[in-house]
């Protein structure tokens, strides 16, 4: 069946709406970035650029590092931005554009999101990187989908017990990362983490200026939380949406974080432009190795 106009919206160009892009422009290993800024920060090591875009906050640049094809976009903040992002690169690889309807054969797409983050645990130090292995999500975006297949729903429920979760926030999600991209990327130099995927950057993340929070213990909280293996290492707002979207696609996705904050000790980086560069060559080795 034929996907309707209103439904999937494609430019004059035939590119999809959002992005402004067409097949041809993505490779199937997609490095995300929050800042459009950054995504000159992945490009400018590599080898030869073949193609660059911009449409508002999505800024995307296809070339070469290493003889890799990788395709490097920003997604802006927000799993709201990633649910966009996510669908319509999906829809660039396996729905055929001009005749409306979903591929026989789909292509899975790796994820490789570079990121920065805030650490909620004095071991894990600023100016370090941590691979997220798990994920949960305090938006909602995972529920407008039908997604039980895909989530840690044990996890999610000791974490509603264990920090008198409030009726009035969104309901968790925990959705794992690809262990075949966890593996790839993972080394001596690099934190093992369960990252919490916030809806804001000051309230949610239990910064106080002006507004007093609800629950202003919620951070201790989160922290002292375990399950197992698990405890919840680091705050951002993306991780989650990714890793929800990216498994119920098919398709392999991983998030990279630059630890610049550590919420418990109060510490920030000195330089986290130098750490984020760090990260970046860091993930592009691994990936060509």
């Amino acid at each position: 069946m034929s996907i309707a106009a209103s439904e999937l919206i494609l430019n004059p160009d035939g590119s999809v709406y959002h992005l402004n892009l067409r097949p041809e422009h993505i490779s199937n290993t997609i490095i995300t970035v929050g800042d459009p800024d950054r995504v000159d920060s992945v490009t400018t090591y590599f080898d030869s650029v073949e193609f660059k875009i911009k449409k508002r906050e999505f800024h995307t640049q296809t070339g070469t590092y290493k003889g890799k094809r990788i395709t490097v976009i920003s997604t802006g903040i927000g799993t709201d931005n990633i649910d966009i992002v996510l669908n319509e690169l999906d829809a660039l690889v396996n729905i055929d554009l001009k005749k409306r309807t979903v591929k026989d054969t789909l292509t899975t797409l790796d994820v490789i999101r570079i990121g920065t983050s805030g650490s909620i645990q004095k071991h894990i130090p600023i100016n370090s990187f941590l691979i997220s292995e798990y994920a949960v999500g305090f938006d909602s975006l995972l529920h407008y989908y039908q997604s039980d297949s895909v989530q840690e729903k044990d996890v999610t429920k000791a974490l509603k017990e264990a920090t008198s979760w409030d009726e009035f926030k969104s309901h968790p999600y925990v959705v794992s990362c690809s262990k075949e991209l966890f593996n790839k990327l993972s080394s001596k130099h690099t934190f093992k983490g369960f990252t919490g995927t916030n809806v804001g950057f000051y309230g949610p993340q239990g910064r106080v200026l002006r507004l007093k929070l609800k629950d202003n213990k919620l951070n201790e909280k989160l922290a002292q939380f375990k399950y197992n293996n698990l405890q919840i290492t680091n705050l951002e707002m993306e991780t989650a949406g990714i890793y929800g979207l990216s498994k119920l696609l098919g398709h392999n996705a991983i998030s990279m974080n630059a630890i610049l904050a550590n919420r418990a000790t109060g510490e920030f980086s000195e330089n986290p432009s130098k750490l984020i560069e760090k990260l970046i060559v860091y993930t592009l080795n691994k990936l060509v190795e």
